[in-house]
């Protein structure tokens, strides 16, 4: 993975405390609203968000985390009762974590400041997080979408893939991976140990959260067209393709394990099934050609299993995925020694079978042998030296990831 400013954990910076001790809870229910010259809905967003907390009885207040704006959004946050957490590093992430960090209650609900979020359905969400859920999302094809609030492509296309993705990767029951309007428990938020600092942020969350066997709950909620003037922050096809590429990036069994092992039991069948001599179905025949590209495959997918697991050891070592039992067990076994162990003897094995096909062409006199015949014997014995010798290196390079872990 390329060093990527999305992948860094920022500093949440400085911020204006609203008590002596900042630590000590205050209320029930944070409200944080990421801003980025927001000046044109901010006002609104902030009175509509106090005024629900009030009218229902909840005990909290509303964060506002400022990105850096140049349009007066800090004053305006201040002068509409809200606490404002300046964050100097650049992100939507970012500016979440920042102010999700210097909330000081139990429950938190995180939306945007564009005034296209209902923020009175916040009771919906807070029931769900007093009933025992660790993340509450909010679901906009349950609530309804206004015309005009989502760009058509957004609302067929990415939105519902993307999620499905999600859902097929992850297991999660989550049906709108991007809603922006979501609860969550501080303690809860703490556990998923966040890392992304851009957009994908939102699926993050969600990703982690699934992983990890937090208990997740949806509440249908609308989207509304923003009060802005000016466009989104938003860029389709270049946020998409951050999503979907982080989705991949936190899966290695999709990305790598499920089609690496498809290749190598390909690979596998095929090879056993060419090995003895040619084969033939109808008018077609398969022979050492076919046996190439079969070896080829089964190569191809055991490297591609050994992306898989160096990619799993190196994600949970750095915290960008969460151990689970089944990682412990496996790690238990995969060890250095193992590997050089297996490595070792199937490289001799392989060797053996080369030194045989040399001798077998020193007793033919060192003359031409029927092609067909010594490639069912040397490609073999090569590709088996190879696995030999890559299981070998690749248990060294498992071994030094692990030792940070260890």
């Amino acid at each position: 993975m390329s060093p990527d400013t999305s992948l860094l954990i920022p500093d949440v910076g400085s911020q204006e405390p609203s008590s002596t001790n900042p630590s000590a809870a205050v209320g029930e229910l944070t409200i944080v609203m990421p801003c980025l010259n927001e000046a044109e809905t901010l006002a609104i967003c902030i009175q509509d968000a106090l005024r629900t907390l009030r009218e229902n009885g909840i005990d909290g207040e509303v964060i506002v985390a400022d990105n850096g704006s140049i349009d007066g959004s800090q004053q305006i946050s201040q002068e509409n009762g809200a606490r404002v957490v300046h964050v100097p590093v650049r992100g939507y992430g970012a500016a979440l974590l920042a102010g999700i960090k210097a909330a000081r209650t139990p429950f938190i609900l995180m939306l945007d400041a564009d005034d296209s979020y209902d923020v009175t359905h916040a009771p919906r969400f807070l029931t769900e997080l007093r009933n025992g859920a660790g993340l509450v999302m909010g679901n906009r094809f349950r609530g309804g979408i206004q015309p005009g609030a989502m760009p058509w492509l957004h609302k067929y296309l990415g939105n519902p893939v993307l999620s499905r993705i999600g859902r097929v990767l992850f297991s999660s029951p989550t049906g709108d991976f991007h809603c922006g309007m979501r609860a969550f428990r501080k303690e809860a938020f703490e556990q998923m140990d966040l890392r992304t600092t851009g957009m994908e942020f939102a699926s993050e969350m969600v990703v982690k959260a699934s992983l990890l066997g937090i208990p997740i709950k949806e509440v249908p909620t609308t989207l509304k067209p923003d009060g802005r003037s000016r466009p989104p922050h938003l860029r389709t096809w270049h946020d998409g393709w951050r999503h979907l590429r982080f989705l991949m990036l936190y899966s290695p069994r999709w990305l790598f394990l499920y089609p690496g092992l498809a290749l190598m039991l390909f690979g596998l069948i095929v090879s056993l099934w060419l090995l003895p001599h040619q084969r033939t179905i109808g008018r077609v025949q398969f022979d050492a050609d076919t046996l190439i590209f079969a070896m080829a495959s089964l190569l191809l997918g055991f490297n591609t299993v050994c992306f898989a697991v160096c990619a799993k050891v190196f994600a949970v070592t750095t915290g960008l995925l969460p151990e689970t039992p089944s990682f412990m067990r496996w790690f238990r076994y995969i060890k250095l020694e193992t590997g050089l162990i297996v490595g070792t003897v199937v490289f001799i094995t392989s060797l053996l079978a080369a030194v045989w096909a040399v001798l077998y062409w020193k007793y033919s006199g060192y003359g031409p042998l029927r092609l067909d015949q010594m490639v069912r014997i040397t490609l073999p014995s090569a590709t088996g030296m190879v696995f030999g010798a890559e299981t070998c290196f690749v248990s060294f390079f498992l071994s030094m990831l692990g030792m940070r872990r260890r």
